[in-house]
């Protein structure tokens, strides 16, 4: 960067001009939720901005106040209220941003949960669109010492034990732990420091980094929300099917290389269920369906049943998996609550199966689900 680039951002951020472009952005990426195909009841378009409003909340703790990868922290991009690309009810995420320029060292205790890993990613959605996996490193090969503790190093060069490898452009560290029951399991107890930086602090801000932080927030905003509605553009071809997705795009978006992914788009009249039908449970670490709204959100998991998994399932004499996704209780299978929605999107896991059999689904009347033995 020259000098005369450096006090021309310096005059953007003092005379809010940068911000000014910052709320711009935000304005453009209203625009997703407009597009043509998308829908225009007032329940979807208020979700819709409302997620934007989400996303620009993560977008922020990101980029402006976890953006130095000098002093990597762990923060959530997807919970209870910040949700992204069919986030999975069953985990827990942890995310920081790294660069391969250092080398980090993660401490924890393992704790009880289920499923616990690790990767490091390039890219992000407000670049490319994409999160490329870089490296790769989960429970099932984590050396623990005997209290339950570990320390992983992240780096381009490899080290003898626990190493969490990163590329060149590897910019991203995220962490799933996923529960099959919350209530009774504990969750992994994580740091992370950039290796060397024992009593070092960072620098305060200067107006170049600050203008840099925001672009990259804004261009998350609308990137993101480009991605997914693309996605769900995609899946309006479907209807109330949940046909496998192309796994090497969902990879491209940070998805996990263990997983088997299903997408679909559902939508229902007052006096229709959606049956899906699992004939066959393959040898599985887990597996779990959940229910969306139309911009992959999760539906509201705190007071909502809209998530089933291995070990909530209730299977019939047969083994076989019946999910009912219906307005109200129907008494039989595996209900899953629309939350008051019409349509959304949908997704199926299987997670670390041996083989992946396919979801059958079809429409079914509310008056006969009774029928169903």
């Amino acid at each position: 960067m020259t000098n005369a680039d450096r006090r021309q951002i310096e005059e953007s951020v003092v005379s809010g001009a940068s911000w000014e472009e910052f709320c711009d952005h935000l304005k453009r990426a209203g625009q997703q939720i407009l597009r043509p195909e998308a829908p225009t009841d007032q329940l979807n378009r208020a979700e819709g901005f409302r997620y934007l409003s989400r996303l620009t909340r993560i977008a922020l703790d990101m980029h402006m106040e976890s953006g130095d990868p000098s002093f990597p922290n762990f923060y959530s991009p997807s919970d209870e209220t910040a949700k992204i690309g069919a986030d999975n009810p069953d985990n827990l995420y942890l995310r920081t941003e790294i660069s391969s320029e250092h080398d980090y060292r993660i401490k924890g205790t393992r704790g009880s949960v289920h499923y616990l890993g690790f990767v490091t990613l390039r890219g992000g959605y407000g670049q490319d669109g994409q999160n490329e996996q870089t490296g790769d490193l989960d429970h099932h090969n984590i050396q623990l010492n005997p209290d339950g503790s570990f320390e992983i190093i992240v780096s381009r060069d490899q080290h003898a034990n626990n190493w969490l490898p990163m590329q060149e452009d590897t910019s991203t560290l995220l962490v799933r732990q996923t529960f099959l029951d919350r209530a009774s399991e504990t969750a992994a107890d994580i740091t992370i420091e950039r290796i060397g930086s024992s009593g070092a602090t960072p620098a305060p801000l200067n107006a170049v980094e600050f203008d840099r932080r925001l672009r990259s927030a804004s261009a998350f905003v609308e990137g993101c929300a480009r991605v997914f509605c693309d996605w769900s553009q995609g899946y309006l071809e479907r209807p109330n099917q949940l046909p496998p997705a192309d796994q090497a795009v969902c990879q491209a978006a940070g998805g996990d290389p263990n997983i088997f992914y299903y997408h679909g788009y559902w939508q229902l009249e007052d006096d229709e269920a959606l049956l899906i039908e699992l004939n066959e449970i393959p040898e599985c670490e887990t597996w779990n369906f959940q229910l969306n709204n139309y911009w992959m959100e999760s539906l509201d998991y705190r007071y909502h049943r809209i998530t089933v998994n291995k070990h909530t399932a209730q299977a019939d004499g047969n083994g076989r998996v019946r999910i009912i996704i219906a307005n109200n209780d129907p008494g039989v299978g595996n209900w899953i609550d629309t939350a008051g929605h019409r349509l959304g999107t949908m997704c199926f896991r299987w997670i670390r199966a041996d083989h992946h059999p396919h979801p059958s689904c079809s429409i079914i009347k509310i008056a006969e689900l009774e029928q169903l033995t």
